[in-house]
């Protein structure tokens, strides 16, 4: 049976059979990502290909992936930052006003998609809502002088309840 007989009989093209791979030849992309690696070692891959459009390279985004990748360049995303464990105490009932508070920060957004945060304290033992900051950004200085009037007018508790969030880091909060 003739070959174009035999490739009809199996259904298949006949260019198959006389296929022949084309090795890739990623020289030119290769020393061009490791001098521009060398020179500038925190760029990602957008920065990259970014440098490559601007020197006029050939080379389109995917076949910069790809061998951007084989090299094995591709960083790993950086992770959350991590929170300093805190001391888990246990909740007491405040007995009278005045003797507890807790202070939370809120976050909403308006209609027209801004932002906005409230700094929030409250009496723990009537619920009593004591001082309640809005703006757009509450900087630890804002909070403090917050804090510093609520003791003037109400004066000092015995405890005060933070939340576990990010906001009470700050070190000029801490002291």
């Amino acid at each position: 049976m003739s070959e174009r007989r035999a490739c009809q009989a199996s259904g298949i093209a006949r260019s198959t059979l006389r296929y022949r791979p084309v090795a890739r030849d990623d020289s030119g992309v290769i020393t061009f990502i490791q001098t521009h690696m060398a020179l500038n070692p925190c760029h990602g891959f957008g920065l990259l290909y970014d440098s490559a459009r601007h020197q006029g390279k050939p080379w389109g985004k995917t076949v910069l992936w790809r061998v951007y990748c084989e090299l094995r360049l591709n960083l790993p995303r950086r992770g959350m930052k991590r929170l300093p464990s805190r001391i888990k105490q246990p909740l007491h009932a405040a007995g009278q006003p005045n003797q507890g508070w807790s202070c939370d920060f809120m976050s909403d957004a308006l209609w027209s998609g801004r932002r906005f945060r409230t700094f929030n304290v409250i009496d723990e033992f009537n619920r009593e809502g004591l001082r309640i900051e809005v703006d757009t950004s509450l900087p630890a200085a804002r909070v403090i002088r917050a804090l510093n009037e609520l003791v003037e007018v109400r004066g000092a508790p015995l405890s005060i309840r933070l939340d576990n969030g990010p906001e009470f880091i700050a070190q000029a909060l801490a002291q």
